[in-house]
């Protein structure tokens, strides 16, 4: 783990870095205190990114262009549309937030589009 620069930064685990990884982002983020800003605000307008954040321990309060989510352990939040604009608070000590991102590019799937038939999406209604 990388320690916070900040005395109210999270601490940085930078996966994307330590795997070596060139098709997306992989990032953890851990509370020490549970004020900190674990996501910055920001969108990603510039890199047509779309990031999904799981929270993996504790409890984060996200805001996305306006919109509160409050996500316990278990959590799932994906922000698909670039232009949204997204931050994320930790709520408790330890909270621990997996943040993945990946723009349009040459990744593709290996899995067989009928794998899938039966699974539901989140945009299916």
């Amino acid at each position: 783990m990388v320690p916070g620069g900040e005395a109210d930064d999270p601490g940085w685990h930078p996966i994307q870095h330590f795997f070596g990884l060139t098709t997306f982002g992989a990032n953890v983020f851990v509370a020490v205190h549970g004020n900190e800003t674990l996501v910055a605000e920001h969108d990603e307008r510039a890199s047509g990114q779309e990031e999904l954040y799981l929270v993996l321990e504790g409890a984060a309060a996200f805001r996305l262009s306006g919109d509160h989510v409050h996500a316990v352990r278990g959590t799932a939040v994906a922000v698909t549309d670039p232009t949204v604009t997204r931050s994320a608070v930790a709520l408790a000590p330890g909270t621990a937030l997996l943040a993945i991102g990946a723009s349009d590019g040459s990744f593709a799937t290996t899995w067989n589009a009928s794998h899938f038939t039966q699974v539901p999406r989140a945009d299916s209604g």
